[in-house]
Order: structure tokens, then C-alpha cells, then sequence
């Protein structure tokens, strides 16, 4: 009996102890943390690529419409175009071809400027159609001034294609307008005379009726590099009238309305007027 108790020989196990798992080298944790390292970089970088790309189709989903615009509003921006536009129509020796000047709705007799409310069109068959109300916040006008007598072009000959070029400057400035400067609806380009006597042409534009153009860029309705008058090719003019010819009138009246609103009527062109 004492020697079962004394006996030399290992004890056994005591019941519900477990014997240590042996742990994992140190090289083995290691090359699993760089594994979630790594995965994690990639899912970030993953997660900034995706946010950058949604970012820019989100900002700029269709390609530019025009390769530059002015930095600036309102009557500011206005400036801009006209310097811009003006500056890249010129005569066949090289000079400019008119200076625009750009206005809040107004019209000047001497030394009084009275602000125009409205604009009435009259009819082929003398019906006037509604007036539409204009305001320095919602229409620019732009004189397009040579530097002869009421701003015609001293230089040259008058001729259909000097003609057509000036609508052709007149809607370019409609498109920048119209694409840039905020709340305007209206353009009215005051075209140079062909002299003293004739009487003043304007092309009036509103913003519906450049829908199409202004959805597509600009160098697919006008090339950026402006023809001189000769060399306006059968798509030019087309383009151009299309745009422009329904839209050029004669001064038929300056009134002014019981209320005292001051008011600019225009004519149709006569259909015999080249």
C-alpha cells in the first residue's frame, strides 16, 4: 500500500486539464498581417479610383461645348465676348471687322437714354404679335460698330457676304451669351448701316431659338476659324441663314405706352431686300 503511494513512476493526468497547442512560428503571423495589408491598399485604392471616375462623369458627363468662356457675369461676361467675338472677324486687308459693344437694354437720342421694357414685333401683313418684356437682367444688346457715319464700315463695299458675315457675328455672340451668362433670354445685335441713310437692322434672337445649337458644340455649328466675307463657302451661309434670316428686322418705331413703359417696334425685312 505504501509503495502505491511513494512509487517513483509519472502521475497520471489529473481529469479535465489539456495539454498547450504549441503556438504558430512568428514568421507565420506576420505574412498574415501583410496579406491584410495588402488587401486593404488595394480595396482603397479601389474605393478612390471608383469616387474620382463617378466625380468627373459627374461634373463633366459630355465634352466641352466651347474652348473657352468668360470668367466673369452679367454685363461683364458680356464684355468678355465681345472682345472675344470681335476681335476674330476681319475685312479682306486685314482689319477688323466691326467693334461690339455690348448694353443693357437702351436706346439713346442725344443726350437722353430711355430704358426699353419691351419688344414689339410687327407682322409681314402688318399684325403685331405679343411683346416680350425685356430687362438688363434677362437681355443683352450688342452693337456691332464700324467706324463710318451711325457705326457702318467706311472700308470696302457693302455686299451679301459682308452681310452674311455680320449674322454671322451676331450669332456667335447669341451662342456665348445665351451658354454663359445667366437668366439672359434675349439677344438683340444692332448691325452696322450701309450708310448714313439706310435704315437700322437688328438681329433678335431668344434663347428657344438656338435650342439645337446650344445642345451640341460650338465648332459644329460655326468652325472656329472665321471666314473672311468671299471666302464663306454654301454650308456657311446656310448654316447662317438658318439660324439668323427669320430673325433680321428693321426699327419700325421707338413709342412709348400710357403707362410709361418705353417700347422698340420691329419690321420683317421686306422680302425683296437682299
Amino acid at each position: 500500500m505504501a509503495s502505491d503511494l511513494t512509487s517513483g513512476g509519472a502521475s497520471p493526468a489529473v481529469d479535465g486539464a489539456r495539454t498547450p497547442t504549441a503556438l504558430p512560428p512568428a514568421d507565420s503571423h506576420r505574412a498574415r498581417f501583410l496579406a491584410v495589408y495588402v488587401l486593404l491598399a488595394l480595396a482603397l485604392v479601389s474605393a478612390v479610383v471608383g469616387v474620382s471616375v463617378f466625380a468627373v462623369s459627374s461634373i463633366d458627363p459630355t465634352p466641352k461645348w466651347s474652348s473657352w468662356r468668360p470668367s466673369g457675369g452679367g454685363i461683364g461676361a458680356a464684355k468678355e465676348i465681345a472682345d472675344r467675338v470681335a476681335g476674330t472677324y476681319h475685312l479682306p486687308g486685314g482689319a477688323q471687322l466691326v467693334g461690339v459693344i455690348p448694353k443693357v437694354p437702351s436706346l439713346s437720342s442725344n443726350t437722353k437714354t430711355v430704358p426699353i421694357s419691351f419688344i414689339l414685333l410687327r407682322g409681314r401683313t402688318g399684325q403685331i404679335g405679343g411683346a416680350d418684356g425685356v430687362s438688363p437682367s434677362n437681355s443683352i444688346w450688342y452693337s456691332l460698330c464700324g467706324l463710318g457715319p451711325v457705326c457702318s464700315i467706311p472700308t470696302g463695299k457693302p455686299s451679301l457676304n459682308r452681310g452674311t458675315l455680320l449674322r454671322r457675328e451676331a450669332l456667335e455672340l447669341a451662342l456665348y451669351t445665351f451658354k454663359y451668362v445667366d437668366g439672359v433670354t434675349h439677344v438683340v445685335a444692332f448691325l452696322p448701316p450701309r450708310d448714313a441713310k439706310t435704315a437700322g437692322v437688328v438681329v433678335y434672337l431668344q434663347k428657344g431659338d438656338l435650342e439645337a445649337q446650344l445642345k451640341r458644340p460650338l465648332v459644329s455649328t460655326l468652325p472656329s476659324k472665321v471666314p473672311l466675307p468671299d471666302a464663306l463657302s454654301a454650308h456657311d451661309i446656310q448654316t447662317i441663314d438658318d439660324a439668323t434670316r427669320a430673325h433680321v428686322f428693321t426699327i419700325y418705331d421707338v413709342a412709348q405706352t400710357q403707362q410709361g413703359d418705353w417700347v422698340l417696334a420691329l419690321a420683317p425685312i421686306p422680302r425683296s431686300t437682299p
